[in-house]
């Protein structure tokens, strides 16, 4: 689903009115009959023959992924990494309002990136009475646990991991976790030989 809403955002944002499951199927490099079944799970988006109003579906695959509202972001460790995470764009078009950035390093505590004060790790525990419900870890493999830790207290309920540490928390806490290396490692093993 969010393949299908990013592709419909940017059809969205081209202008197009509406799609049919064949031509978004080619659009997103997807089976057009696999659209028509997952689509089919959430109810009837759209009209046989005539295919998918753009906006609307994308109001509706959004409301399915509780994108419909807006979820505040708290990033910690702003070093190479969070830097980036920081400045990536990409996280507004899907309702992520990165909204306060954490790290230890007295030299970077105070200084702005992106339009964000960084502050002191030490005050992640006012996540909560900032309504703020998703954490994004981008600390050193050490410190990811700790960083968890942390943030499970302050009440987020979802964690994005970048750190390569297998990090536990709560059942009561998602956590997704991004090792980078680990991805591209991965890849030669696909690749054609030469």
């Amino acid at each position: 689903m969010p393949i299908y809403l990013r592709g419909l955002l940017f059809l969205s944002e081209e202008g197009q009115q509406s799609i049919s499951s064949r031509d978004l199927a080619d659009f997103l490099g997807a089976n057009p009959s696999q659209i028509r079944k997952d689509f089919s799970y959430f109810g009837g988006f759209g009209t046989p023959g005539v295919g998918y109003k753009v906006e609307n579906l994308a109001k509706q695959i959004k409301k399915i992924l509780k994108l419909d509202v807006i979820h505040r972001v708290a990033l910690v460790g702003v070093g190479n990494l969070g830097a980036v995470v920081l400045a990536y764009p990409g996280f507004r078009i899907y309702g992520f309002d990165i909204a306060a950035a954490f790290d230890t390093d007295s030299k970077k505590i105070s200084r702005k990136v992106n339009n964000i004060t960084i502050e002191d790790a030490s005050n992640l525990w006012t996540l909560k009475r900032r309504k703020i419900d998703i954490g994004i870890i981008t600390v050193p493999r050490d410190a990811a646990q700790e960083t968890a830790d942390t943030l499970v207290k302050a009440g987020v309920k979802g964690i994005l991991n970048f750190s390569p540490s297998y990090i536990t928390v709560p059942k009561k806490v998602k956590v997704i976790t991004i090792d980078i290396a680990m991805d591209i490692a991965r890849l030669p093993y696909y690749m054609p030989a030469s």
